[in-house]
């Protein structure tokens, strides 16, 4: 379909003409070189052509086919002007590693702009109109040829196999191994040979799976059988983004199941997933939220007074969760505990919900990634809509929406009294669109009639309290004593207690106003160990070392930047009058991150001192060949709202007979998302210098 646009194309106006330059064949046929050189008629102002004195501008193209390796690159150079202008453009089609019935294709280029008679400006903007051109363009005019083939009756072009020697019977059948994955092996073998190929490649051992799926197949029957049905634009989507973060998060990838509530909740639309999916992982890890099942046991008064509890599945498989919300003492519950131990209570609720759609997904044999909620507003009053009450349902609902997007499945509100429209006027826009549209509201004993509860919930589950047969035993609720009540300092005190009570520090960092930590090592050998997310910005890392003591850390107040945060500090310990070489020396090699890595790391020390762990401010490098900026450092200064940047760190100096030359030794290392992702963490060997994994 592609050598269909040669000599010329008249989907492309500006394609002129071709002629062939040179031309190779390989013997067995399965390499095919051609190199043309095509016409071009630039759209360009007339008067600019006649100032460079051309009308056309020529460029040479090379093709490079391999039908062994099923690839076809694609090289382009400008050599009208080379002198003046450098233009390279690379594109490939290849073999989806993951699905062999897909193509993928990439496509990259640069533009390097010595002189052209003072329109320098006027050139670049031409050129990077005709490049957004071609690319809008090429899909479809890729697409146009596929469609002429099959027009012309050809829908199938059969793979490649070399020429085969009849010598021996044993050499015959070696030489026909080739042939056979497109026609006799099994589909399901050929994925499990793409799965080995893909673990050796991501971990190195065909023992350490990566994570994502349980065999990290993406075939019909595991997507099937735990994804649901995509379109191959939505498996896509996925891979893509299960691959972005394989390679930034380390040891730390959610399960399939959990990147795609992320892509669901923005259309699957990959930027915005990305970015609420590394700020959710981010949240998870800070506050150790993987852990909340394990290590968090919910107060007496949650115990008794919480109204709510998990209750069977509905029709459909999906966990029921029953909460009594007309039942509740919002106000008792809040004066007794606090906003943060109600948090923590959803968050717990949640995780366990995670956990269900995994079993129930098991016991069904079908996809269940969502939840039903079957809420009874019996009961609800005025004394519901207590305003700090109110306050921390909102807080609650915020956290939740941004870190469990597309895990409700339907909410089934029941009961509703008068007093609900005022308090939905106030919920309402703090919820989703798409997750509004999963409510179903019933006033009265509407949900006992047609299109009621029975459309929804097995009749021998419905719980005793609407009138089924089925013990319920999710507790009643009922007001909180007062004698529990707590004084608004003891519940000041607890929620900041709660909020912090994380391994990591929150830090700013400013363009010329980096942040540092000061480590004492008194015995060499020590290993400094290191784990850190960049949540906003890009930094450069360094390790410094010196024999004297920094003068004690001064919080910068940067006015300008008004840091008032106390997740934000901001402290520098190297002197402005230290000179480096001289007072404290350079560690380890900078190392740049870029916003939403991961990183984790390790330094053997060679001796006794102080080091300084700094994370500075990373700026864009100006263009050595030209005043002009590259089109990349254009798009990602954009991408930078301001001269801050945010990091998460934790650092912890053990000895060395103690270190396992990975985060796998540390406290910290369990932060791996335990609930989402399968065992990944990874390990490495252990030298006298920087491991850094990102």
């Amino acid at each position: 379909a592609y050598e269909k646009r040669f000599p010329t194309c008249p989907l492309i106006p500006m394609f002129v003409a071709s002629d062939t330059v040179s031309e190779y064949k390989s013997e067995d046929k399965a390499i095919h070189v051609i190199e043309r050189r095509c016409k071009l008629d630039i759209d360009a102002p007339r008067l600019l052509k006649k100032i460079a004195g051309v009308d056309y501008v020529y460029f040479i193209q090379k093709n490079s086919l391999n039908r062994r390796e099923r690839t076809l690159h694609i090289e382009a150079y400008n050599e009208t002007f080379s002198n003046r202008v450098i233009i390279n453009e690379h594109c490939s089609y290849t073999v989806h590693p993951d699905n062999e019935d897909w193509t993928c294709f990439e496509q990259s280029a640069s533009l390097d702009i010595k002189s052209f008679f003072g329109f320098e400006s006027t050139v670049e903007k031409i050129a990077m109109k005709q490049y957004t051109s071609n690319i809008k363009k090429g899909k479809e005019i890729i697409e146009y040829y596929l469609k002429q083939l099959e027009e012309e009756g050809i829908t199938f072009i059969p793979r490649w196999a070399p020429p085969i020697e009849c010598k021996s019977e044993s050499s015959t059948s070696h030489a026909r191994r080739p042939v056979s994955p497109a026609v006799s092996i099994p589909d399901s073998a050929t994925k499990e040979a793409l799965n080995n190929k893909e673990i050796l490649n991501t971990s190195g051992s065909p023992s350490e799976p990566t994570a994502g799926t349980p065999d990290d197949k993406l075939d019909a029957d595991y997507i099937k059988r735990y994804l649901g049905d995509l379109t191959p634009m939505q498996e896509s989507c996925l891979i893509r983004l299960r691959q972005w973060l394989q390679e930034t998060h380390k040891g730390k990838i959610p399960k399939d199941e959990h990147i795609l509530r992320f892509l669901r909740a923005r259309d699957f639309n990959i930027d915005k997933a990305r970015e609420i999916l590394c700020q959710s992982l981010t949240w998870r890890k800070q506050h150790q939220v993987d852990y909340i099942l394990d290590t968090w046991n919910p107060p007496q008064v949650l115990q008794d007074y919480y109204a709510g509890g998990w209750h069977h599945h509905d029709k459909d498989g999906r966990p029921l969760y029953v909460l009594r919300l007309g039942q509740m003492d919002t106000k008792g519950l809040v004066r007794a505990l606090g906003e943060e131990a109600l948090l923590r209570y959803v968050l717990s609720i949640n995780e366990e919900g995670l956990r269900r759609c995994e079993e129930n997904t098991k016991v069904f044999g079908r996809p269940i990634s969502s939840w039903t909620c079957l809420v009874d507003l019996e009961g609800l009053n005025m004394r519901h809509l207590w305003r700090p009450g109110v306050k921390a349902l909102l807080r609650i609902i915020e956290v939740v929406e941004a870190n469990y997007p597309e895990t409700l499945g339907r909410l089934l509100i029941l009961r509703a009294p008068r007093v609900f429209p005022v308090l939905w006027t106030l919920v309402s826009p703090f919820i989703d669109d798409n997750t509004r549209k999963k409510f179903l509201i019933y006033a009265g004993n509407d949900y006992q009639g047609p299109g009621g509860l029975l459309d929804y919930i097995d009749k021998e589950i419905i719980p005793d309290f609407l009138g089924g047969e089925c013990m319920c035993e999710v507790p009643e609720g009922g007001l909180v004593p007062k004698s529990l009540y707590r004084t608004a300092e003891e519940l000041e005190n607890e929620d900041i207690k709660l909020w912090t009570e994380t391994i990591y520090q929150s830090a700013s960092v400013f363009k010329g106003a980096p942040h540092e930590v000061l480590i004492q090592i008194v015995d060499a050998s020590s290993v400094i160990t290191w784990d850190f997310d960049v949540c906003k910005g890009d930094i450069v890392f360094n390790i410094f070392h010196s024999k004297r003591a920094p003068q004690p850390p001064k919080k910068d107040s940067l006015g300008a930047h008004s840091i008032t945060s106390p997740g934000g500090n901001n402290v520098q310990l190297i002197d402005k009058v230290w000179q480096l070489g001289r007072d404290y020396s350079m560690v380890e090699s900078p190392l740049i991150c870029k916003e939403g890595e991961s990183v984790q790391g390790s330094h053997v020390t060679r001796w006794p001192g102080f080091y300084i762990l700094q994370w500075k401010f990373h700026s864009m490098p100006a263009c050595a060949a030209t005043n002009l900026p590259r089109v990349d450092d254009v798009l990602a200064s954009l991408q930078v709202s301001s001269h801050k940047c945010k990091v998460m760190y934790y650092t912890e100096v053990i000895g060395s007979e103690d270190f396992r030359g990975s985060m796998t030794s540390l406290e910290s290392s369990h932060s791996g998302f335990s609930q989402l992702s399968a065992a990944t963490t990874s390990s490495s060997q252990s030298h006298s210098s920087s491991m850094i994994s990102r």
